[in-house]
Formats: C-alpha cells, structure tokens, sequence
C-alpha cells in the first residue's frame, strides 16, 4: 500500500484521500464510477461508512449504495463499464437484480450488455477500446457480437484463481495530456 501511495503522489501528482472513519471498509471492488455517478456495492468488504467515505471524497457526484448478495466478493463481481453508458452485467438472477436496483436508483440512464456468465461481466473500458477475458466463450460470443467499438480478449485465467479479476487487476488513472517542461 505504502509503494503504490507513494507512486500515486510523486510520480502521478495525484491528490490521497484519506478515510477518517475508522469503522469504514471500502474495497475498490465495489466502487463502479459511471463517468457521471457512483454505486458502491454494501458487500463483505464494504459497508455504509465506506459508501459514505466516497460520497465525501467526490461530493460533486451522486453516490449510490447498492446491497450485494454474500454469494459473490463484490459489486464488480456482477457488474462493470464497457463503454460510455454501457453496464456489462452478468444474467444470473444475483446479477440481474442488483441490475434493477442500479436502474431504480440512478441519477442517469444507461445501456446493458447482458453476458450469460457472470465473471465475464467484469471488464475494463480503456483508451476507446474494451478488454475482456476469453475464458468464457459464451460471453464473448455477446461481446463480440454486440460491441461495434475496438477490443481486445486477454486470458487471465491463472491470475484469476486467487480472485483477481481485470478490475482488481488495474489501476486506471487519466494522464494530463500536459507536458511539463
């Protein structure tokens, strides 16, 4: 933790938000930022403190807590950006309720893709172009056929057996187009 908070305030120049509540969890898992508007995921890794510590730290965006079932680790387990306005969701019924509480409870419309399996749901939207695991033929079978942008099918198969997933993978930061001279 120390090595990457070091990185993210000297090399990236990047503010640290720290978390005053001592009782709050928050895992990155279950942070899904739309570009407009946030929903954390109340999981076994987060609860309503961490929601409310992302409210604070983002008070310009609306956030919504979203309930995860304990079947799965958290909110990305189910649900992920695949585009500007475009939710990849998983179809199992877990999925396809949080789903209905994330429609309900948004400031903001936004598209589905549907993927019949549910870990196949959690990718990352990058630069224009949308990164996918390929272990899940049937999945990405729908992405391929559904998503008329650039992407790109990676296997993360042995990485994935400690529950790591693309997002938890990943830290996505936007670079100033800036340069300093």
């Amino acid at each position: 933790v120390e090595t990457t908070r070091a990185i993210i305030k000297k090399e990236l120049n990047l503010p640290i938000i720290e978390i005053a509540d001592t009782k709050a969890t928050l895992d990155g898992g279950d942070v899904l930022f739309t570009g407009r508007e946030f929903f954390v995921g109340i999981s076994k890794r987060t609860n309503e403190a961490g929601a409310r510590a992302v409210a604070a730290a983002f008070p310009e965006f609306p956030v919504t807590p979203v309930p995860v079932p304990k079947k799965l680790l958290h909110l990305k387990s189910y649900m992920s950006m695949a585009g500007p306005n475009i939710i990849c969701v998983g179809s199992s019924p877990e999925a396809q309720s949080i789903l209905k509480t994330v429609e309900r409870e948004a400031t903001f419309r936004y598209n589905t893709l549907t993927v019949p399996d549910d870990i196949a749901a959690n990718v990352l939207f990058v630069n224009g172009t949308l990164v996918y695991r390929s272990e899940f033929p049937n999945s990405t079978d729908v992405i391929e056929s559904r998503v008329d942008y650039p992407r790109k099918a990676i296997k993360i198969w042995e990485l994935s057996k400690p529950q790591g997933s693309l997002t938890c993978l990943s830290i996505l930061v936007k670079k100033s187009k800036i340069i300093k001279i």
